[in-house]
């Protein structure tokens, strides 16, 4: 199975990737955790998505807050599937990278979710993955069967609740 990367513009934003990382996992996915930034270390993070395939990775999640080029600077370089993760920030909540990472040009695609929603990333990267794995997308069909039990269990005790009102 093809690995996924998980690139942190910052060691500060280990908080937010750390659902991802361990969604990852319990999936089963080979994970590789860096810190690479747009605006500092742009060659090394060139370098890295330019040979990411060859390299065994099969989608590339990127972390940053605030300017959050990280994403798109990284899918200048592959055709594999670049996920940005917005992280909030001290200012603006996030609301700056989300832009940042959403807004890509035409032709430099960056899947975008939810401000430090890690989590979300991770599976989106596993259900990519799980166009040519079986057995990947088993585990993600028997995760959606497990969240649908939980909330038909919460929909049962809410329903006994209300009988007491």
């Amino acid at each position: 199975m093809k690995k996924v990367a998980i690139i942190m513009g910052s060691d500060s934003d280990l908080p937010v990737v750390t659902p991802a990382i361990r969604q990852l996992k319990e999936l089963g996915i080979e994970t590789e955790v860096r810190v690479m930034s747009a605006h500092r270390t742009p060659d090394a993070a060139h370098e890295f998505s330019k040979s990411a395939r060859d390299n065994g990775f099969g989608v590339i999640i990127a972390a940053a807050g605030m300017a959050a080029h990280l994403g798109g600077v990284l899918a200048a370089s592959t055709t594999l599937p670049v996920i940005g993760i917005p992280c909030s920030a001290k200012v603006l909540d996030g609301m700056d990278a989300l832009l940042a990472t959403v807004m890509m040009p035409p032709g430099i695609p960056v899947a975008t979710v939810g401000v430090n929603a890690a989590k979300n990333a991770a599976l989106l990267a596993a259900e990519i993955l799980a166009v040519e794995n079986s057995e990947l997308a088993e585990k993600l069909g028997e995760m959606r069967r497990d969240m649908a039990k939980q909330v038909e269990e919460k929909d049962r005790a809410l329903q006994e609740k209300l009988k007491e009102i």
